[in-house]
C-alpha cells in the first residue's frame, strides 16, 4: 500500500492508504477528524469540504493519494490554539447560520474560500452563487448569506457594515 505524507491542522501525518481511499475516509477514518461530513458520496452536497493548499475541495471526491505533500486544513484547525473562533466561525455563531449543524462544517470552509477568493465586498447574489455547491437542509440560506457578508468585513479588515 503507498503512503501518503500530509499535513493536516498543523500536524506533519504519513498513512498507508489503498489508493482508492479518498481524503475524507483519511481523515474521519485514520485520522479521526470527524468534523468533516460525508453526506452524498457523489460532490453534490458540499458536507465534506476541506482546504488543500488553501483551495476548498469536496473530499468526498478526492483522493488520499492526491493529497500527498499537501497541506490540509480541517474545520477542527480553523480555532486558535486558544479556542478563538476563526471570523468566519464566529459569525456563523453570531447570525444564527446553522440548525442541525450537519452542512456546517462545509458550509464554512467554503465560505473561507469564497471570501479569500474575492477581495472586493460581495452582495448577496454573489455570496449566494458562490455557495451553490453546499446544501443545507434546515436554513433557507438566510442567515447563512449574512455570516458571510460579516465573516468578509472582518477578514479583509474593513469595518462591519451596519444591519
Amino acid at each position: 500500500m503507498p503512503q501518503v505524507s500530509l499535513t493536516v491542522n498543523g500536524k506533519r501525518h504519513t498513512v498507508e492508504v489503498e489508493t482508492r481511499t479518498l481524503l475524507v475516509e483519511l481523515l474521519r477514518e485514520k485520522l479521526g477528524l470527524t468534523g468533516t461530513h460525508v453526506g452524498c458520496d457523489t460532490s453534490q452536497c458540499g458536507a465534506c469540504v476541506v482546504h488543500v493548499d488553501g483551495t476548498s475541495v469536496k473530499s468526498c471526491t478526492f483522493l488520499a493519494v492526491q493529497a500527498d505533500g499537501a497541506s490540509v486544513t480541517t474545520i477542527e484547525g480553523l480555532a486558535a490554539a486558544d479556542g478563538t473562533l476563526h471570523p468566519m466561525q464566529a459569525a456563523f455563531r453570531e447570525h444564527h447560520a446553522l440548525q442541525c449543524g450537519f452542512c456546517t462544517p462545509g458550509m464554512v470552509m467554503s465560505a473561507i474560500d469564497l471570501v479569500n477568493s474575492h477581495k472586493e465586498r460581495m452582495s448577496e447574489a454573489e455570496i449566494r452563487h458562490g455557495l451553490e455547491g453546499n446544501l443545507c437542509r434546515c436554513t433557507g440560506y438566510h442567515n447563512i448569506v449574512k455570516a458571510v457578508a460579516a465573516a468578509q468585513e472582518v477578514m479583509h479588515g474593513r469595518a462591519q457594515a451596519a444591519e
